[in-house]
């Protein structure tokens, strides 16, 4: 009996994948509920699993374009289960380990070295092919030492060619080029500026980082003191937390913050619910839970959906200043940076200090430069001032009731 294998619906607005990549070969035995393939859409990557153990047979091919529903192999559940081989003897095991731990190549008969040479051909372990010998067919001192400063190079092969290559593009990188010009022609998008002193976080995170990780489990990093001066912010200024539905302005007394990350296929952006009731340790902890997925391509369509506010941090790939692009539908994002010391003027006095510069990448439409402005202001005095994240404001203030 065939069991048909066929595309699963993998989200409402889905209708064709890609066979990304088979992960049993045709022909091959698999278990049940085993991963035979991995699909790819155009926002995530999903695996399919078989539904009976037996042979299977492979319909389409690697890069294959698949309607839902379309049929991707078959599984022969009458073929026989194949006969587990048995294992090998210890004594075997080791004598295995022990041979891959030898050195890959020798000097034999057919290589021919002067004793110098040999010594330090021995000594490093070094491949004998990539040594152009230049004594009569003898390598010499000099051709080995020339050849440990090129290491990788084989002789007589350039550094670079002069080939071009054609690649398909992912459906995961065609979705982000389109989104990515949609947002560009169809909102009035602007950015404004700042800088934040980050001296107060990286003093906070340095007394209490080993305490942070022992109670919690994760490490204490930026991206929870930047959502939650988000959360703020956005509650002050409602109209960057909104985004344009034909002619209403959708407004949300939540903050569901998206945070770019840089998965193996393209860029994804996976959402932390309802941020803003979040302690700093769950918005850190879901950061991990998020960016591990994304970095195994498990991210679900629920987990990248919905979103209210974009953070990108380009700091960690040493960012000095960008102008992110909104993350559409949204109305605003946050860029980060990289924190360098930097020449600050305080008291009349010039000083050294650690400065991320910032930025706001906002729809021109829904937000005024007073709420941009204003936004980026709040986010700056709350991360200089982490003590306004308590409460969003300045604790004196709110006891006093003004």
């Amino acid at each position: 009996m065939a069991v048909e294998i066929k595309v699963p619906t993998v989200g409402e607005s889905i209708s064709e994948v890609t066979l990304a990549k088979w992960t049993k070969a045709d022909g091959e035995w698999v278990d049940r509920d085993e991963v035979i393939a991995e699909l790819e859409s155009e926002k995530a990557t999903f695996e399919i699993n078989a539904e009976q153990a037996g042979i299977i047979k492979q319909l389409a091919k690697e890069g294959d374009t698949l309607a839902i529903g379309a049929l991707v192999a078959s599984i022969d559940t009458e073929a026989p289960a194949p006969v587990k081989k048995k294992e090998e003897p210890k004594a075997e095991k080791k004598e295995a380990v022990a041979a891959e731990k030898a050195p890959a190549k020798q000097i034999g008969k057919e290589v021919k070295a002067t004793p110098v040479a040999a010594a330090i051909i021995s000594e490093n372990k070094l491949d004998t092919s990539t040594i152009i010998p230049s004594g009569n067919g003898k390598i010499k001192k000099q051709d080995v030492l020339e050849a440990m400063n090129r290491p990788g190079r084989k002789p007589g092969i350039e550094l670079f060619s002069r080939n071009d290559r054609g690649e398909k593009m992912s459906n995961l990188r065609k979705t982000v080029s389109r989104r990515l010009v949609e947002a560009k022609n169809s909102t009035a998008m602007l950015t404004t500026f700042n800088e934040v002193d980050m001296s107060a976080i990286m003093e906070i995170r340095k007394k209490n980082k080993d305490a942070f990780k022992e109670k919690h489990g994760v490490n204490l990093g930026f991206m929870s003191f930047f959502t939650k001066a988000c959360c703020y912010a956005l509650q002050k200024f409602p109209a960057v937390n909104a985004y344009i539905d034909g002619d209403q302005i959708i407004y949300h007394d939540y903050c569901d913050i998206s945070i770019a990350v840089s998965a193996p296929k393209g860029l994804v952006v996976p959402v932390i619910r309802n941020a803003e009731s979040l302690s700093m340790a769950e918005i850190e902890q879901q950061v991990v839970v998020l960016a591990t997925k994304a970095k195994d391509n498990k991210l679900t369509i629920e987990e990248m959906t919905g979103g209210t506010f974009t953070i990108t941090n380009g700091g960690i790939f040493g960012s000095m200043l960008s102008t992110p692009i909104i993350n559409i539908p949204q109305s605003a994002i946050l860029g980060m940076h990289n924190i360098v010391e930097r020449p600050v003027a305080i008291n009349g006095q010039v000083v050294i200090r650690p400065v991320m510069y910032v930025a706001l990448s906002y729809d021109h439409r829904i937000i005024d430069g007073r709420e941009s402005v204003g936004f980026l202001v709040a986010v700056k005095q709350m991360l200089e001032n982490p003590s306004l994240l308590l409460m969003g404001k300045d604790p004196v203030a709110s006891l006093l009731e003004i």
